[in-house]
């Protein structure tokens, strides 16, 4: 191999392992049934090697989706993904939190079919007290439909990670100091789906969904949860006093994750509403935090 080659090889291995993982345990397996429900279209959903692992499927009559049977405030919630191959133009392939009010909080993955070839868009977004236009985009630094891959969150009272393969992707500080909400009081319940939205998800909806490659699967396993389970109790979680999320070493990013974010923003992100003055002619409050990388 070439030392240029050999260098940068050397450079991304050193960038995607962390000094500090996205949780101090490592994720169990365990099937499905065990945390989730299907939530709409239960024929769509395929169930393998005893249910520990599971594909939706969508056809131009339906697509499908799953929730969990809890919900949570605080902790880290992951999936193992393989996105559709091929021609995946106008699906949505959808894993995120969400609470159950008129002003809900919410904290997406959105993963953007599209054409053959055409690389898949990541879209991020943070929804508090009902209101989003926090979105920003990336391509991923492999094919996401070859091999699965880990998507993760952790959320606790001092910031939103978003991981992929437990690099840093995106973070969202709590900002209410500078009159910024943040999801802090609404239990949420995991979601996940798979669904059409080819009048917006593929160059703005100029890509259509090709039905002739249906059906579309998405293939899941990894159902891993570790949070506060605020489905009993609504107070619970706020009287527990620290978890392992609450802890210093999880309220900011090190300078490893904070190099890994920088490089992601640097080579892969390809909108960030912080930067958009069309949008927000004055800069957000919570993007004049954000660290200069």
């Amino acid at each position: 191999m070439a030392p240029f080659l050999w260098l940068v090889c050397l450079s991304f291995l050193l960038l995607a392992s962390g000094t500090w993982s996205a949780s101090p345990r490592q994720p169990v397996d365990v099937a499905f049934g065990r945390n989730y429900v299907p939530t709409w279209a239960f024929d769509h959903i395929k169930y393998l090697n005893g249910g520990s692992e599971i594909q939706l499927v969508l056809d131009k009559y339906t697509g499908t989706g799953f929730q969990s049977k809890g919900s949570y405030l605080f902790g880290h919630f992951s999936m193992q993904i393989k996105m559709v191959p091929g021609d995946s133009a106008g699906t949505v392939t959808a894993f995120y939190l969400s609470s159950n009010s008129n002003e809900h909080d919410e904290i997406d993955f959105e993963f953007l079919g599209n054409r053959t070839g055409q690389p898949y868009i990541l879209q991020t977004n943070v929804y508090t007290g009902g209101k989003g236009d926090k979105e920003q985009r990336i391509y991923l630094w492999f094919d996401p439909t070859k091999e699965y891959h880990s998507y993760s969150v952790l959320w606790n009272m001092y910031q939103i990670v978003f991981f992929v393969d437990d690099v840093p992707i995106r973070v969202f500080k709590n900002s209410k100091d500078l009159g910024v909400r943040f999801p802090f009081n609404q239990p949420m319940k995991i979601y996940s789906s798979l669904w059409n939205a080819d009048d917006w998800a593929t160059r703005g909806g100029l890509e259509k969904t090709n039905w002739s490659k249906a059906p579309f699967l998405a293939s899941y396993k990894g159902f891993h949860i570790d949070g506060c389970e605020e489905s009993v109790n609504s107070n619970f979680c706020a009287t527990q006093g620290k978890r392992w999320w609450d802890q210093k070493e999880f309220q900011d990013l090190d300078a490893h994750q904070y190099r890994s974010l920088s490089w992601v923003r640097k080579k892969y992100t390809i909108y960030n509403y912080c930067t958009d003055r069309a949008r927000f002619p004055a800069v957000p409050s919570e993007c004049k935090r954000d660290r200069d990388i």
